[in-house]
């Protein structure tokens, strides 16, 4: 996801959508060790668009605290 796309989210669809990521990621390293996957590129990518969206959040947070 583009940090553009990112940017257009409220901030609870941020907060949302950082959950999701972060069950995707656990399912995903789960499913690594069990052997179903062998593509690690995909945890790579989920968890830098978590850190993207974490960093829009936190951006977004301060400005709503200001």
């Amino acid at each position: 996801m583009k940090v553009a796309d990112i940017r257009k989210l409220s901030t609870t669809e941020l907060t949302t959508e950082s959950t999701k990521l972060r069950e995707e990621i656990v399912e995903l390293r789960r499913r690594l060790h069990l052997g179903e996957i062998q593509n690690n590129r995909a945890i790579r990518n989920k968890r830098k668009d978590l850190a993207r969206m974490l960093t829009v959040l936190g951006e977004a947070l301060v400005k709503e605290a200001n």
